[in-house]
């Protein structure tokens, strides 16, 4: 992968299937937002004004995904490098028992909702036959030259119900013609329409923006406003990913950390994407008063290294770890890309994979139960009295629902009686996103059984999903207050959980 100054640039859409239903899921939050719908009655009060800006459609459906594969397989795999050099000789690309399949199978199962492909590194090397290029499987001895990752793994995705997408990085080490701009230009593009045209629906493609100088000296300068419009043309749903959005944005680092604080808004005007991006504080945290809606995406590797390195199979992140970063992504309202190395054999190594399944069974068992779904719900107020904006829709499982307060209202409280006194460390809170990111600062308490109220957890912005843990407590209520608002708060919803003992010790990262 690039280094953290090269511009990271992605484009997504979705599978047709997942798409059809995440717009059906977000035309019922629209709906239900607007009063409109099959079960509800008639709403006497109207809802809350969007507060700009606020998500598109397309953005809406890409931050349901939350988790994805990033797969890292590509010439490097063979020379043990990280960055190749564009020299190799194409039969230096020789996987022993390649299965797409299994990839697919490994994901499926970890619950991840797609795969990412290097389609293409810096080196250059396609992993499809792209004319081009003689630096791609076709001009190798893999399947006698007639091979094509990409086929494969998009054939594969679609058998198992995952996202496909492709990284295709612009900095090509063995065309000749890099650096001479218009031409490398014309020839990128083309390897845009290849990829774009011929595999299906891709839900995401990363272009990344590291840059250096061609054969004749000179630096290449992309045409990024060229190979966004090629994007758009041939998948016009995608989402757009950079330092500077349209449509997402790097979350500012390569840990896969989102900051505690994480607006999804930034103001992309007067930046542009590489070394005149905005500070990585602004990508880790975005802006409260950002004028665009750009959430963030946090990349990072199961191992040290982005690609396979046999000296590494002992160094696969713990499952404490990887637990700490879904809180710290997912639950901090951005989107979690977490890298496997596919190995030489052209499998998902078997370290890797069983790590991945202890965090699925991790995550399965910690939020197996919301303890809020049993308890009485009531607020300091609801907008305009009308029970379609009051507490118990906070804890309805329905997205398409929310507690409001009335306009001009930038504080509240939503509190959770238990019949008795019940254990938790952990809260799951989450804003109506599609009326805009309102709230700024708030806190969670906890009442216990004689009656003694102590704050639990304290932070700033909610979004999409927001994951606070504190050490296990025995309560008879639990309180989240709002204590500031850009606008009047719409909590979707607001979740309790206690992990098993085995997972209770694990914090916040």
């Amino acid at each position: 992968m690039s280094s953290q100054q090269g511009l990271r640039y992605a484009v997504g859409m979705h599978a047709r299937p997942l798409r059809r239903s995440l717009s059906s899921a977000l035309a019922g939050l629209l709906l239900g937002a607007l009063g409109v719908g099959c079960a509800a009655p008639a709403r006497s009060v109207a809802p809350p004004a969007p507060l700009e800006p606020t998500p598109h459609a397309r953005q809406r459906a890409w931050q349901e995904l939350e988790y994805y594969a990033f797969v890292h397989f590509s010439m490097n795999t063979f020379t043990d490098l990280e960055w190749g050099e564009g020299v190799e000789s194409p039969n230096t690309f020789a996987p022993s028992a390649l299965d797409c399949r299994q990839w697919a199978r490994v994901a499926k199962q970890a619950g991840m909702k797609g795969i990412i492909l290097t389609a293409k590194h810096h080196d250059g090397f396609c992993l499809w036959p792209s004319k081009f290029t003689t630096h791609d499987v076709a001009s190798s001895g893999w399947r006698d030259g007639r091979g094509d990752v990409l086929r494969e793994l998009s054939d594969a995705c679609r058998e198992f119900g995952l996202e496909f997408g492709v990284y295709l990085s612009p900095w090509d080490r063995n065309n000749p013609k890099y650096g001479d701009s218009p031409r490398y230009n014309d020839d990128f593009v083309g390897q845009l329409e290849e990829v774009l045209s011929n595999y299906g629906e891709v839900f995401e493609v990363w272009f990344d923006g590291a840059c250096g100088e061609g054969p004749n000296g000179k630096r290449q300068v992309y045409d990024w406003p060229r190979f966004v419009a090629t994007v758009r043309r041939l998948q016009p749903q995608a989402v757009i990913f950079s330092d500077v959005g349209p449509d997402i944005r790097w979350i500012g680092n390569e840990r896969g950390v989102a900051g505690e604080t994480c607006w999804s808004m930034i103001s992309p005007e007067g930046f542009e994407p590489g070394a005149g991006a905005p500070p990585q504080e602004v990508l880790n945290q975005g802006l409260e008063q950002g004028t665009h809606w750009i959430p963030g995406e946090c990349d990072v590797s199961i191992r040290p290294g982005w690609y396979y390195h046999a000296a590494q199979d002992g160094e696969v992140k713990s499952l404490e770890h990887l637990l700490g970063l879904w809180s710290a992504s997912v639950g901090r309202n951005a989107n979690l890309l977490l890298n496997l190395p596919v190995d030489r054999r052209g499998l998902v190594h078997e370290n890797d994979a069983a790590r991945l399944f202890e965090l699925r069974a991790a995550l399965d068992a910690i939020y197996a139960v919301d303890v809020a779904r049993t308890a009485r719900a009531s607020a300091s107020a609801q907008r305009g009295g009308d029970e379609h904006y009051g507490p118990a829709r906070a804890i309805d499982a329905d997205p398409r629902t929310y507690w409001a307060l009335d306009d001009g209202a930038t504080s509240g409280e939503l509190r959770l009686e238990f019949a008795q006194p019940t254990r938790v460390d952990r809260v799951v809170v989450a804003e109506a996103i599609e009326l805009g990111q309102r709230v700024r600062a708030f806190s969670v308490h906890g009442v216990g059984a004689d009656g003694v109220e102590l704050e639990l957890a304290r932070g700033t912005t909610l979004g999409r999903k927001r994951i606070l843990e504190f050490a296990p407590r025995e309560v008879r209520s639990l309180v989240l207050r709002i204590e500031s608002a850009r606008a009047c708060p719409t909590v979707s919803s607001f979740e309790a959980c206690c992990a098993p003992d085995e997972f209770s010790a694990v914090r916040n990262r």
